[in-house]
């Protein structure tokens, strides 16, 4: 049970003495270990064994004296994520701190709450708000979509354009109010 040189004498076939000599190497017993790992989509155990769900394996490799070492392997596999936004914004739209101002199919790879990567796929299409000044002189009173005005000054109406943006008219209105004179 333990290294060492050994000898034993026995009696050959011609009654003689056969004296046997045992040079004996006892390697480290089996040992064993365990392992507790998190991982992503995958673990890949000393072995090179592939998991790929929760669980707990038994692995086994060689130790350094050649034999076994048996490894139980507790792993959580988490899952990376993957998520389609399809956006419409009215001059520009900002996820996670980025800012985009032009349509097109953007992609962030950001970590997900179990720590593994969480791409974002945005396709985004942005729209482009408008302005126009109106410079009008009436008598008594103008109209513009739908309101009536009877007083000079400045007046904002913001209503939607083609695109669903904000179209800001700013109208500059000098009302003449009609004089009647009787004779």
């Amino acid at each position: 049970t333990s290294s060492g040189t050994y000898t034993q004498t026995l009696t050959n076939a011609a009654g003689c003495d056969s004296i046997i000599t045992l040079n004996l190497t006892i390697g480290t017993l089996n040992t064993s270990a365990t392992i507790n790992e998190v991982a992503c989509d995958l673990y890949t155990a000393p072995s090179g064994a592939v998991y790929t769900s929760t669980g707990t394996y038994t692995d086994i490799i060689p130790n350094a004296s050649g034999c076994d070492s048996v490894i139980t392997i507790n792993v959580t596999v988490n899952s990376a994520t993957a998520s389609v936004l399809n956006e419409f914004s009215c001059g520009g739209y900002t996820m996670n701190g980025q800012t985009y101002t032009s349509s097109g199919t953007y992609v962030q790879v950001i970590t997900n709450a179990a720590g593994c990567d969480s791409t974002i796929t945005l396709n985004l299409t942005v729209g482009s708000p408008n302005s126009s000044t109106l410079s009008v002189e009436e008598c008594d009173s103008y109209t513009l979509n739908g309101q009536t005005y009877t007083a000079s000054g400045t007046y904002l109406q913001v209503l939607t354009n083609v695109e669903g943006c904000d179209s800001t008219i700013t109208l500059d209105l000098t009302i003449n109010n009609t004089v009647n004179v009787l004779n």
